[in-house]
């Protein structure tokens, strides 16, 4: 059974941090890219950044790029999100996913992904 466990949200004022993590298991994530969404009340899931397991190579959309960085443990089986200088903007409940790479893939598309987390909620102060 895939398990996708999220774990670090909280309450940070802005411009602070926080560092997200993604427990994984339950299969092989060889050739999978693993990537975090975040979703606000009446917004649609927005793609935050991805990583491909077995190769590193990171995607970032463009709202996050520069303040967060991604990143995957493969001893641990976890991918990780820091995230710095955040924003009001910033706050959402925030996803680990985790999709099949296959020619095409699209990382920003969420229909990508197969498995996903139940999420951790990310409130910003200003």
């Amino acid at each position: 059974q895939v398990q996708l466990v999220e774990s670090g949200g909280g309450l940070v004022q802005a411009g602070g941090f926080l560092q997200l993590s993604c427990a994984v298991s339950g299969r092989s994530f060889n050739n999978y890219v693993m990537g975090w969404f975040r979703q606000s009340p009446g917004k649609e899931r927005e793609f935050v950044a991805s990583i491909i397991w077995n190769g590193g190579s990171t995607y970032y959309g463009e709202a996050v790029k520069g303040r967060f960085t991604i990143s995957r443990d493969i001893v641990k089986n976890t991918v990780s999100l820091q995230m710095n200088g955040l924003k009001p903007d910033d706050a959402a409940a925030y996803y680990c996913a985790a999709g099949s790479l296959r020619e095409g893939f699209g990382s920003v598309n969420p229909r990508n992904y197969a498995y996903w987390g139940q999420g951790t909620q990310v409130s910003v102060s200003s």
